[in-house]
This record gives structure tokens, C-alpha cells and sequence, in this order.
């Protein structure tokens, strides 16, 4: 019985330590983990802070509407009849009044700008031929520069921290050892990109060489003469009477400065179609020289174009995929450093390259923050405004140090397709807009499959985002590009209608495997 009882004492104690045990280590845990509770209530204090300011107008007018109808539903029938008959209306009054609706109904709808419809779009998909793996760039590199080991390692390191993958692609001309920039190997990318973008048009659409009624190419660095414009205009007979324009020398922002020179155009010209092609060639402007500013762009740049059909015709509308909402453009060309941060020039040995400062990331920030302060009223719910409005009150009045507030673009936007320019460009953007890593996948995946395209990168993101079955009607869609200048362009699209899987593309036979994960370094 003793033995018993004593043993029933240890069991006792024993329990006793396991329970404190598992007490002090449960409270330990508690304090390591974060106050969920709290997170939660901040949550909804946000969420109802939101649904309040944005929907402030529904929620006066509501409570007024309701005590009216209450007032008038207590008055008997005759009460009303009464009140209906002690209203005294005159002939004239009423054709006045009846004049003055139709003449501000006539004025509002005749000044209202016309809605701008993107029908479709078609994206260039390079041949496997034109591939360039990382061992066949660096080798390559080897045997053109190597009387210069350094620019070799340099074009290394840019390569292994690009977030470029093995699928890029650079036009024939440059697989040559060494490369041969002739004027015909140039205009045989351009006919290859430009004319394989429109018969995808063409053939996606069912759009007729004739039905064209504007046509605006943009290329930056390359311009002949015959224009790129006219090569197409010649390649599809296209009318004599159409409205053709060539921009160059903008950079990779010129595919938005295009869709605006195109929404000005549809706005003068009623029932009309444009077609916009966007692009860079690279033949002649593959570097060769030693200049550690200027091999940067043959480490990023690759193959690429887009062709999109926009309209402004009614009978567009059930087909189209997106509505144009806004362009917002930004200059900062009167700086010189900003007008100098993407410079074509020659180096010491005279060959010409395009020179990218080192001061490019703080000048694209500079050009951004200018470019989203016009495009926030425009596009942020008034909770957001409002939050903005009061801390630059705040810093104004109280306290210059307090920090400024961010809007949240998130509450404004579902899609972001941010300019596939480089890696530190993606980084960046998703940094400054506190944008998650779904929202830029989109343009990190573009970079990897196709490098920097230009000013078409921003096709390739869309298609991105069309292909993995996100785009759902009424979703809103942000493009952001960057170019020489300096320039920072946006527009705003909203989905017409929820875009099914395409069966073709340039993601078609690949999106399966996207994402895929990026490394921060590819050891080479």
C-alpha cells in the first residue's frame, strides 16, 4: 500500500512539471507568434473605412430617399390628388423646359469623347533558329571580344543577375561570327517581325487590308527610308488614303505613345480602325565595342513586336477585349541629366552604341513618381485619396519627417504589366507600389522567356495574364513603360468581357510550365 501510494506521488509531481512544462512553452509560443486578433481587427477597421469614404454619396442619399418615402406613403390618396392638382404648369413652361433637356442631352453626348475599343491584339513568336542560350551568348562574346577578357566577365554578370532565361532570341544577323549589321539583314528582321505580328492580326480578327484607316508603326533605333510604315502599307496594299505615321527614336515607352496618338485620331475620325505596330530591331544596333555602358543593352535587348487593332466603331464593342480608360504621359526631358540617361553615341573607337547611366533607376523613379501623381485621381477610390490628402497635410502643417503615404494601387487595379526592362526595373516598381509577387509575375516571367523586347513587352505581359485565365470582365489593367528621354507612360484598360484561354500566342506552348522560379544569381 505504501509502495502504492508513493508511486501514485511521483505520477502526481510528474503531471504536475508536464502540465507547467507545457504551459510556460505554450506561452512561449504565444509571444513568438504575432496578434492575430489585432491583425484582424486592423483588417476590418481598414476594409470599413474603405467601403465607408468610397460609397459615402449611396449612404446619404439612401436614408433621405427612405424618409421621403416614408413621408409620402403616410399621405392618404386624396392628400396626394390635392397636392398633384395645386401644381400649376403652363404650356410654354413645359416646352421650355422640354427644349432646355434636349438641347443639354445634345451638347453633353456631342462633347463626350468616343470610347476607344481594342479589339485584339497579336504578339510575334520567334523561330527555335533564332535561340540564344547563355553558353552561345558568352561564347560568342568570347570570340568577338576577346582581345578583351574584362567586357567578356562584365557581359557575364550582367547576364547571370538578368533574369533572362535559356529561350531568348536574337535575329539571324547576329548569330554571325562576327555579327553582320547590314542594311538588308535589318530590313529582313523587320519584315520578319512586322509582317509575321499582322498576318496574326489579320488572321485572329479578320480585319481586311482596306478596312485599315490608321497606321502607326513606332521602331526607336531603327528608321530607313522608305519608313517601316510605308514597307507595310506596300506589303498589304493598303488604301491611298490612309493615315500612316512612323515614330522613332522614343524608346521603349513608344508603344503607349502610340496608343495615344491613335486614341486622338479615332476621336476625329468616326468609324474608323488602327492598327498600332510596336517594335525594336536589333540588327543594327548590336554593340561590338568595349564600352562597359554600352554592351549593357546586348546582355537585355531581344526579338520582338506586337500589332493591335483598336476601333471606335459601336459594332466593335461586343468583340472587343479591353476599353481604353486613360493615357497619362510623362516628360522629363528638360533635365539634362534625365535627357541624357539613355544616350546613342560613339565610343572612344567610334562605334556606336546606346550608353545607359548609371543614374537610370533614380531618374525612372523620379519620372514614376511624377507619372502617378496625375494618374492617382484619375484611377484611386476617394478612401485612398483621402489617406494621401490628409498626410500631405499632416507633413505640410505638423511635421516635414512624417513619412508619405503610399497610395495602395491594388484598390485601383487588378493587372499590372510593368515594363519587362531589366530585373532592377521590375524590382524597383514592385518595391515603390508595394505590389505583391503575383501581381509582377506577369512582366518577371515575360523577361525571362523573351528578354527586353521593348516597347512591346507590354503585349507579351498581357497575353501572360490572359493565358493563365486571370483576365475576368471588368477587371482593370495598368501598363507602365519607360523610355529614352526621359519618359514614363501609363494607360488604363478594363476588361470588356472574361477572356478565354488562347489557343495560340507565344505563351501557347509554354505557359504550362510558368512560373518558374528565377535565381538571384545563374552561376555561368
Amino acid at each position: 500500500m505504501r509502495r502504492n501510494s508513493i508511486d501514485m506521488e511521483k505520477e502526481r509531481i510528474t503531471a504536475e512539471m508536464d502540465f507547467k512544462n507545457s504551459s510556460s512553452a505554450v506561452i512561449k509560443i504565444r509571444r513568438k507568434l504575432p496578434d492575430f486578433l489585432q491583425s484582424v481587427k486592423l483588417k476590418y477597421v481598414k476594409l470599413g473605412y474603405q467601403y465607408l469614404v468610397n460609397h459615402i454619396i449611396t449612404l446619404t442619399l439612401v436614408p433621405i430617399m427612405l424618409g421621403v418615402s416614408i413621408e409620402i406613403l403616410r399621405l392618404g390618396p386624396q392628400e396626394i390628388l390635392n397636392l398633384w392638382n395645386s401644381l400649376h404648369f403652363n404650356l410654354v413652361q413645359i416646352l421650355c423646359s422640354a427644349f432646355l433637356i434636349i438641347f443639354v442631352a445634345t451638347v453633353y453626348f456631342m462633347s463626350k469623347p468616343r470610347t476607344i475599343y481594342l479589339v485584339d491584339y497579336a504578339c510575334f513568336k520567334p523561330p527555335v533558329t533564332c535561340r540564344v542560350p547563355f553558353a552561345t551568348f558568352m561564347e560568342h562574346s568570347r570570340l568577338i571580344l576577346k582581345n578583351n577578357p574584362k567586357s567578356v566577365e562584365f557581359q557575364m554578370r550582367i547576364l547571370e543577375r538578368s533574369g533572362l532565361g535559356e529561350e531568348t532570341c536574337l535575329p539571324p544577323a547576329i548569330h554571325y561570327i562576327p555579327p553582320k549589321p547590314t542594311m538588308e539583314a535589318a530590313r529582313g528582321e523587320a519584315e520578319l517581325v512586322i509582317f509575321s505580328a499582322m498576318d496574326s492580326l489579320f488572321k485572329k480578327t479578320g480585319l481586311k487590308p482596306k478596312d485599315i484607316d490608321i497606321l502607326i508603326v513606332n521602331c526607336s533605333l531603327f528608321s530607313p527610308t522608305p519608313s517601316l510604315s510605308a514597307m507595310v502599307i506596300n506589303k498589304y496594299k493598303l488604301r491611298s488614303n490612309i493615315k500612316s505615321f512612323n515614330l522613332s527614336g522614343m524608346g521603349c515607352s513608344a508603344g503607349l505613345i502610340s496608343i495615344d496618338l491613335a486614341r486622338d485620331l479615332l476621336q476625329v475620325h468616326p468609324n474608323s480602325n488602327a492598327v498600332v505596330v510596336s517594335t525594336e530591331i536589333i540588327t543594327p544596333n548590336y554593340y561590338q565595342g568595349n564600352e562597359r555602358a554600352m554592351l549593357l543593352p546586348n546582355c537585355l535587348f531581344r526579338m520582338g513586336g506586337a500589332a493591335i487593332l483598336l476601333s471606335n466603331r459601336r459594332s466593335e464593342r461586343r468583340r472587343a477585349k479591353y476599353r481604353l480608360v486613360h493615357v497619362v504621359r510623362t516628360h522629363k526631358g528638360a533635365d539634362d541629366k534625365a535627357y541624357r540617361c539613355v544616350f546613342e553615341e560613339e565610343d572612344k573607337e567610334g562605334k556606336v552604341g546606346i550608353s545607359l547611366s548609371k543614374d537610370l533607376m533614380a531618374i525612372a523613379g523620379e519620372a514614376l513618381k511624377s507619372n502617378i501623381t496625375t494618374m492617382g485621381p484619375l484611377v484611386l477610390p476617394a478612401s485612398e485619396q483621402l489617406l494621401f490628402l490628409l498626410t500631405l497635410i499632416g507633413r505640410k502643417i505638423f511635421n516635414p519627417k512624417w513619412k508619405p503615404y503610399i497610395p495602395d494601387f491594388k484598390q485601383a487595379f487588378e493587372h499590372f504589366c510593368i515594363h519587362a526592362g531589366g530585373r532592377a526595373v521590375i524590382d524597383e516598381l514592385q518595391k515603390n507600389l508595394q505590389l505583391s509577387t503575383e501581381h509582377v509575375e506577369a512582366s518577371r516571367m515575360t523577361l525571362h522567356r523573351f528578354g527586353n523586347t521593348s516597347s512591346s513587352s507590354l503585349w507579351y505581359e498581357l497575353n501572360y495574364i490572359e493565358s493563365k485565365g486571370r483576365m475576368k470582365k471588368g477587371d482593370r489593367v495598368w501598363q507602365i513603360a519607360f523610355g529614352s528621354g526621359f519618359k514614363c507612360n501609363s494607360a488604363v484598360w478594363k476588361c470588356n468581357k472574361t477572356i478565354k484561354t488562347p489557343i495560340d500566342g507565344p505563351w501557347a506552348d509554354c505557359i504550362d510550365r510558368y512560373p518558374v522560379h528565377i535565381p538571384e544569381i545563374v552561376k555561368l
